[in-house]
């Protein structure tokens, strides 16, 4: 049996508590009241990750040849049993500092498809689980359309398959703090964070 479930949380926004962090913020708290979780949160912004430069020597490398904050950020996807993304929506897709660990994620396909080398070890793969958190100003209906597929090639490279992908996302909320009034995303999130501790102790513990 598991001693505990690694989790790694991440804030994409460059908005420092803003409606996608207090989203994330959420199911943070929902899952520390849970023994035996390990949970660690990582501010994006302050991460320094920088863009990639689509030099593709990770396919010779299998590592990435720019030397920053991703270093230490790499391992602790590889390591982490469940990645949480929280990103808001910027001119219809994630924001940019979501959008370049997305990009530098890179290592992890030129490693799963063109090295043929495994990015996780073959009994975690099943095992993996993603959550998209999203918000964004605009109501109208197609406002994610754009990034869902952007989270999902992050997913895949990183070993999290589509069934093991959850999504919060919420639109009309644009002021900072604006979903702290919206009627359901408070009791989403938190009924999201239930479900998927349920889940990963099931599937990690069998």
């Amino acid at each position: 049996m598991r001693k505990e479930i690694r989790v790694l949380a991440i804030a994409g926004s460059p908005r420092r508590n803003g409606n996608s962090e207090i989203l994330l913020d959420v199911i943070i708290e929902e899952m520390k009241k849970v023994p035996k979780i390990s949970l660690e949160k990582i501010v994006l912004n302050e991460a320094d990750v920088r863009p990639c430069r689509g030099c593709n020597a990770c396919e010779k490398l299998n590592y990435c040849v720019i030397r920053d904050g991703m270093d230490l950020l790499s391992q602790k996807i590889i390591d982490a049993d469940c990645i949480i993304l929280a990103a808001p929506i910027y001119c219809m897709s994630i924001c940019a500092q979501s959008k370049s660990l997305v990009d530098r994620a890179q290592v992890f396909r030129s490693r799963k498809y063109v090295l043929k080398l495994p990015v996780v070890p073959p009994e975690r793969i099943g095992k993996r689980f993603g959550v998209f958190i999203s918000t964004a100003g605009q109501d109208w209906d197609y406002v994610f359309d754009a990034a869902i597929p952007v989270v999902k090639c992050f997913f895949h490279v990183i070993e999290v398959k589509n069934r093991d992908i959850s999504y919060l996302m919420v639109r009309k909320v644009d002021e900072k703090g604006a979903v702290l009034h919206h009627p359901t995303a408070i009791a989403d999130a938190q009924a999201l964070s239930q479900t998927l501790i349920r889940t990963m102790k099931e599937r990690l513990n069998s």
